[in-house]
């Protein structure tokens, strides 16, 4: 059985990819065929693989990562190669076709040994591969009534994927527009192999966070816990790449949501008292994990700390014991919001009717994120706001969630709500009258510089429930206990 395998790690088998083209294929005839002008012939599907990415103007490349939609499909780790799915419209008959690119010989002298056409067949468990430039002929022969390619605006970045272009292409009836909500719809609910994947990415990133927790104290530097998770999803879990760029926040950084960036990357020493916000997922086959723990960098809490951190927990736990099959990913938000402003109101930092505060948009000041994404092939992956689901909600306090859908079993999202104090938010809450009278400004005003806290699961729904892949401490007692045992690096 031909598989995906780094060292030790997970054995991604091919027939997750084989099963990936059956199911779209099946969705794209049951999707378009009543619409079809045509009622026997093929249909194509063509993608195109990613490219090799060169820094700026010079020689060197980045490390390449697959595009998402052709890694679902066919599982490729090779850049510049093109796939093909035909479907028979009457039968349902499906064949996948592989083009690689053809090298020159002496690409072997420093590239390796190049592999012929077969190697790739028996590597990647599809019908058919040939060249890339073979492809225009293979077209021919196939005579298709309709090719479909790929192009859509992901609601999340709000770039657009731009269709292929290939030889011929003005010979044939193609479509780029109806493939992207196809496509994106069979990638929301992730089948039992992928689910495998994501449970094995998830708990190499659970073990590097619990690493990098017992690692980090008082004098550390920020990128030296990012140094240690990578390091760890690399060496023991065979993961080359992030999902993202680590978020290793210290003190006020931890209430900066996307910090770890280029202007700020990861750099402030860790101080005494300081809470860290570690947001960090590894990537293994493509497949993603987005998981965030907060901690004391000497190990234990202050009150203040424990104030803040169990109101985030308690918002979470609410959440995943309600969210399952058939409930409002929107209702989950409101939910996670009523309980954090319970819970700031119990610490006297808030006053008044909770309901209240939550139609005023009260939460929106601690936690100006959405509760969370889906998650799979993309980190924010796709499938938020099709053309069928709910449109984003227009409240301010509603607007940043990254999907407003029903859940459904077989969906894998974060759970990950937050409390942060951010001095402009902080600001602008005061000075308007409709928010700052449910707030007790002297209490409030203490907390400027404490920073934030966030709790970030990545969670299978489930008919009667979720089952939760982020395999870390959660409670204060929990945390505290697990950084009593300490870790040095042995780098």
């Amino acid at each position: 059985m031909a598989a995906f395998q780094m060292g030790s790690g997970y054995a991604v088998p091919m027939s997750l990819f084989r099963n990936n083209r059956d199911r779209a294929g099946k969705a794209i005839l049951k999707e378009l065929l009543p619409g079809l002008k045509f009622n026997d012939g093929n249909l194509l599907v063509l993608l195109e693989g990613g490219k090799d990415q060169s820094l700026y103007n010079t020689d060197v490349d980045y490390v390449f990562r697959q595009e998402s939609y052709f890694q679902y499909l066919f599982g490729v780790k090779e850049p510049a190669c093109y796939g093909i799915l035909t479907i028979d419209v009457k039968t349902g008959a499906q064949k996948s076709i592989l083009f690689v690119p053809r090298f020159p010989d002496e690409y072997g002298t420093w590239m390796g040994e190049l592999l012929g056409l077969q190697e790739f067949k028996a590597m990647y468990e599809v019908d058919e591969v040939f060249y890339v430039d073979e492809m225009s002929v293979y077209l021919e022969g196939a005579s298709p009534k309709l090719i479909l390619t790929l192009s859509g605006t992901n609601s999340d970045s709000g770039l657009t994927l731009q269709p292929p272009d290939f030889a011929g292409k003005e010979k044939y009836v193609t479509d780029c527009d109806l493939l992207y909500p196809i496509l994106s719809e069979c990638r929301v609910i992730k089948s039992p192999e992928e689910i495998e994947v994501l449970r094995y990415v998830a708990k190499v990133s659970s073990d590097a966070h619990i690493k990098v927790m017992r690692f980090m104290r008082p004098g550390r530097m920020e990128f030296e816990g990012e140094s240690l998770f990578l390091h760890h999803a690399y060496s023991v879990g065979g993961c080359r790449h992030a999902s993202y760029t680590c978020i290793c926040g210290s003190g006020t950084n931890s209430s900066i949501l996307h910090y770890g960036h280029a202007g700020a990357p990861n750099s402030k020493p860790v101080q005494d008292g300081d809470l860290c916000l570690f947001d960090m997922g590894a990537n293994y086959c493509g497949y993603a994990a987005d998981i965030t723990c907060t901690f004391p960098a000497n190990g234990k809490f202050t009150d203040d700390q424990k104030f803040i951190y169990n109101a985030v927990l308690d918002a979470r736990n609410a959440v995943t014991e309600s969210a399952r099959d058939g409930v409002s990913w929107v209702d989950m938000h409101k939910l996670a919001g009523r309980v954090l402003l319970q819970r700031l109101k119990e610490g006297g930092m808030l006053k008044g009717d909770v309901e209240e505060m939550l139609q005023a948009g009260v939460s929106g000041v601690f936690q100006p994120h959405g509760l969370g994404h889906l998650i799979g092939l993309d980190v924010h992956d796709v499938g938020g706001y099709l053309p069928k689901e709910p449109k984003r909600p227009s409240e301010p306090w509603l607007s940043k969630l990254r999907f407003a859908r029903i859940l459904r079993a077989g969906m894998y999202v974060t759970i990950e709500p937050g409390c942060y104090f951010i001095n402009w938010l902080m600001d602008r809450a005061l000075a308007d009258p409709n928010i700052a009278k449910f707030i007790n400004a002297e209490i409030f005003n203490r907390f400027r510089n404490f920073g934030g806290v966030r709790i970030e699961d990545d969670v299978l729904i489930t008919k009667t429930g979720v089952e939760n892949f982020a395999i870390v401490p959660r409670t204060v007692e929990d945390i505290e206990a697990t950084m009593t045992c300490k870790y040095d690096s042995p780098v």
